[in-house]
């Protein structure tokens, strides 16, 4: 991961105390092709008057004037987040960025990119965090990626959620995949730039005829392959397997075969070089694992067989 290297000079103190007051959290969505960041929903500010949240003073203070945290994500993901049928952003990254935002008390916004390219807008503070099912790994921390090259200056990852790899294959399981031993010689679909293309790569090391891998911007374009018969299952994160599984096709498109594979925990990713929002973001986190939103949030979705017990940071390996 790379690190924003510029930062706005802060606003006066009466300028911070009115956004404080004024500032009620929403989750708002830009979109846009591949990496831009048009609002799709015509600019409007959601947030209404209300009384200043209890750790808007943690924030940095460009963040304070800028009244709102740019938030970094590839939303084609769901449930963990995706455009629903009113063409909003949904999912549990926006519900927790919800929640977050009304303990920091500035919305989180959220801006449509491809996962490969969220690290160059935060490079270049285009995002401020970067809230994309990214898993925590040490090379991300470091820089570096899937291939381990030297990319950037690297990120800190508030861990919020644990998810490991799925196997995805078309309903009924035609070719009897039952682990990744099974799929040796075959062809896989996956997303590029997650850390499931790291999953075949070291799978790949114990095949005899390796796995030919075909990788795509969207996981939607990956699910297409294994349902034409392009592939014989998709590799995705767990709860993005079992959502499919359940809803693709009213649940007879796929499903999802073997255990979780190198369950790690996904995370808030911010500069290095931004101590203070990172620390904004964890006390926010603790705030609401403390008072049940996070909960709340988790059981909306389902998926609370992947809640963490505490809001730490770089804890992925």
């Amino acid at each position: 991961m790379t690190a924003r290297t510029t930062r706005r000079p802060a606003a006066v103190r009466s300028r911070i105390a009115a956004v404080a007051a004024a500032a009620v959290a929403g989750v708002l969505l830009l979109s846009g092709c591949g990496d831009q960041t048009d609002d799709a929903n015509g600019g409007g500010d959601t947030r209404t008057e209300g009384d200043a949240a209890p750790l808007f003073d943690r924030l940095p203070k460009d963040v304070q004037r800028a009244g709102e945290i740019k938030v970094g994500s590839d939303i084609a993901y769901a449930p963990v987040e995706f455009m629903n049928e009113d063409n909003d952003v949904a999912g549990i990254d926006p519900d927790l960025g919800k929640a977050l935002g009304e303990q920091l008390g500035v919305p989180f916004r959220f801006a449509n990119g491809t996962f490969d390219g969220l690290v160059t807008g935060l490079n270049t503070g285009r995002h401020d965090i970067i809230m994309s099912s990214m898993t925590d790994t040490r090379q991300r921390q470091q820089g570096r990626d899937e291939q381990g090259r030297k990319v950037g200056a690297g990120a800190d990852f508030v861990d919020y959620f644990k998810a490991g790899s799925s196997i995805l294959v078309k309903k009924g399981n035609p070719e009897g995949i039952t682990s990744l031993d099974d799929l040796c010689g075959e062809t896989v679909a996956l997303q590029r730039g997650t850390a499931n293309e790291d999953v075949v790569r070291q799978q790949n090391k114990k095949c005899q005829k390796p796995i030919e891998v075909l990788a795509f911007e969207k996981d939607t374009e990956a699910l297409l392959q294994l349902k034409q018969g392009r592939a014989v299952a998709d590799i995705n994160d767990f709860p993005v397997a079992a959502y499919n599984a359940k809803t693709s096709g009213g649940g007879k498109d796929f499903e999802v075969v073997g255990d979780q594979i190198n369950a790690a925990p996904y995370g808030i990713a911010v500069s290095k070089q931004d101590t203070r929002l990172r620390g904004a973001i964890r006390q926010a986190l603790a705030a609401i694992m403390k008072n049940g939103e996070y909960q709340k949030v988790l059981e909306k979705w389902n998926v609370t067989n992947g809640a963490l017990s505490e809001a730490t940071v770089n804890a992925g390996k």
